[in-house]
């Protein structure tokens, strides 16, 4: 459609005609209100900023049990595939704080079995009674899940079961 005529048909229908994408050839052009286009193009905007990284926090104590430790892990790998930074945080209580080695090792550990998902950003830091690390995700054509949540059961496997449970 010609200029002229985009523009009179605009006005007849009392919009704007905003152009949409100049680069293209022709050039693209939209007949829309411009303070509602504006608007929309302002919310698209902050829709992109606002999924910025957060930090999200896993603590950990010196006698974790197994189950317990992965079940954090699958955690930290869950804030780690959304874009999240994890702050590891270990605290010791009482007599714990005579073996801090235990500590550092269980930090290592988590460290080693996030690697597939993150890289540290600040190395495990003891402060008075808790070891901090920060990790942040590794861009995520990079990212590698060693320790993916185990698969729910179907609906039909349920019912499907003699006595129901």
């Amino acid at each position: 459609m010609k200029l002229p005529d985009a523009l009179r048909k605009a006005q007849s229908l009392g919009l704007d005609l905003v152009e949409v994408a100049p680069t293209a050839n022709p050039p693209v052009c939209k007949v829309v209100a411009l303070g509602k286009f504006r608007y929309d193009i302002s919310k698209q905007e902050k829709d992109k900023r606002a999924t910025g990284a957060k930090l999200k926090e896993i603590k950990f104590r010196v006698n974790i049990d197994d189950h317990d430790y992965l079940t954090k892990i699958r955690h930290g790998e869950e804030f780690l595939d959304r874009g999240n930074k994890v702050r590891v945080q270990l605290q010791f209580r009482g007599r714990e704080m005579a073996h801090q080695e235990f500590g550092l090792q269980l930090m290592e550990k988590v460290r080693d079995d996030l690697s597939g998902m993150s890289q540290v950003e600040t190395a495990p830091k003891i402060t008075g009674r808790n070891v901090t690390m920060t990790l942040s995700p590794l861009p995520a054509n990079r990212r590698k899940r060693r320790f993916a949540p185990p698969p729910k059961a179907a609906e039909s496997d349920i019912a499907a079961s003699p006595n129901g449970t």
